[in-house]
C-alpha cells in the first residue's frame, strides 16, 4: 500500500508492506497528525489481515509532527487498541528530527504503548526480531 499527500510536490509518502515475519512501514517526508491518523489505521489493518504485530518502521522526517500530537497520539493509539500485542521498532533517519520521535516515544511508553524508537536500522531490527524482551 502506497499513500502520498500533498498538492504538487510530494509532501510525504508512506507504504505499508507485510514482509513475512513483520510489517514495514517506510515513511518519508512532512508529518503531521492527520498523517499519524492515516499511517497508524492502516499499520493496525495491515497488522490484523496478515496476523503480524511486529512493526518495523523507518521514517526520514522534513518536518516532524508537532510536540503537542504527542499526547494525541497515545489517544489515538487507544482508539485504534495498538497495545501490548503489538511489538513496534521505529527508526528516524534523520538525526535533526530523531529528539521530537523520541519525545512521543516517551509519552507513549509512559502511557504503557509498545515500541522504541532508533536511529539505526540493524538495531531496530535486532530488538523487533531478535528478542521478545522490550
Amino acid at each position: 500500500m502506497v499513500r502520498r499527500a500533498g498538492r504538487g510536490l510530494v509532501k510525504n509518502q508512506v507504504t505499508i508492506t507485510h514482509e513475512g515475519d513483520h510489517i514495514k512501514v517506510l515513511s518519508m517526508g512532512e508529518k503531521s497528525f492527520q498523517l499519524a491518523v492515516t499511517l497508524w489505521t492502516d499499520v493496525r489493518d495491515a497488522c490484523q489481515r496478515h496476523k503480524c504485530f511486529d512493526v518495523l518502521g523507518i521514517a526520514d522526517t522534513s518536518v516532524p509532527i508537532d510536540t503537542y500530537d504527542a499526547f494525541e497520539l497515545a489517544d489515538l493509539f487507544e482508539r485504534l487498541e495498538i497495545d501490548e500485542k503489538f511489538r513496534i521498532a521505529w527508526v528516524e533517519l534523520n538525526p535533526e528530527a530523531y529528539r521530537s520521535v523520541f519525545f512521543m516515544e516517551s509519552v507513549l511508553s509512559n502511557r504503557g504503548f509498545p515500541g522504541r524508537v532508533f536511529l539505526e536500522l540493524e538495531e531496530a531490527k535486532d530488538w523487533l526480531l531478535g528478542s521478545s524482551e522490550s
